[in-house]
């Protein structure tokens, strides 16, 4: 929808997106799976760079997140380490899908599942910090005191989940994996499969590198790839949300 305003004698043409009404009630629910998303693990919590890192932000080694950029030497000593360590792929994801028209729409449910299987469910109204550190900070007060904020309406609430306990409170109809190591197909379809369905349920790996793990292929009803070579997940996240969205006709830029 084009409206037309003046600024001292110019014309200026704003273009107004909206949203239109639906034929049904379209509700999407998306996990963010194996998030590379911890704190600090027991057997490296005296690791110099660790309690460096603590100390410099007023914390014990316990309450802060595992971060390569900081802890690359430590984490050489855990196992898997490869796939951990990354909380920052988990705040670009986060970011796309709470972003989302999708979202503001009330149309999406936002999990993040962890290595560690600590479960996050994002109120849709809440406003992630675009700042890093501020994000870290916030995931840690949330692992911290099991909500966040403490007092009144949850907006970030963590609970002690597996992803099969998580996918069982779902109850999804169909559920679908992105994976490199799934069938073929454009991410239009993809999208077209999910909206055919009641209640679908879409998994994005939260790691750096890797697949998904057994236990979380065996949830699968269907894997597919939707690139040949390996893609960030915050990019995947926006890409499949926004087709999810047109398939859905929820943008109307004629009336």
């Amino acid at each position: 929808m084009i409206n037309a305003t003046t600024l001292g004698n110019k014309v200026i043409n704003v273009y107004v997106i909206r949203m239109t009404s639906h034929s049904r009630n379209i509700m999407l629910n998306l996990v963010i799976a194996e998030a590379a998303l911890e704190t600090i693990p027991r057997s490296i919590k005296y690791h110099p760079a660790i309690i460096k890192d603590a100390t410099k932000r007023g914390k014990e080694s316990k309450e802060i997140l595992l971060d390569r950029s900081y802890h690359h030497k430590a984490m050489e000593k855990i196992d898997n380490s490869w796939k951990r360590g990354r909380p920052d792929i988990a705040h670009f994801c986060l970011l796309e899908a709470l972003g989302s028209p999708l979202n503001k729409e009330n149309n999406l449910t936002t999990f993040l599942h962890s290595i560690t299987d600590l479960v996050f469910d994002f109120d849709p109204s809440i406003r992630l910090p675009r700042n890093y550190v501020r994000f870290k900070g916030l995931i840690e007060q949330a692992i911290k005191l099991g909500k966040v904020p403490p007092n009144g309406k949850s907006l970030i609430s963590v609970t002690e989940r597996s992803i099969e306990e998580l996918v069982e409170d779902v109850k999804p109809t169909f559920t679908i994996a992105l994976s490199t190591l799934g069938k073929k197909e454009n991410i239009e379809e993809v999208a077209a499969t999910l909206n055919s369905e009641e209640k679908p349920l879409i998994l994005i790996g939260g790691f750096p590198s890797g697949h998904f793990s057994k236990k979380v292929e065996s949830l699968v009803d269907e894997a597919f790839c939707i690139y040949p070579e390996t893609l960030d997940a915050g990019l995947v996240t926006g890409r499949i949300l926004h087709e999810y969205e047109k398939a859905n006709n929820l943008w109307d830029l004629t009336s």
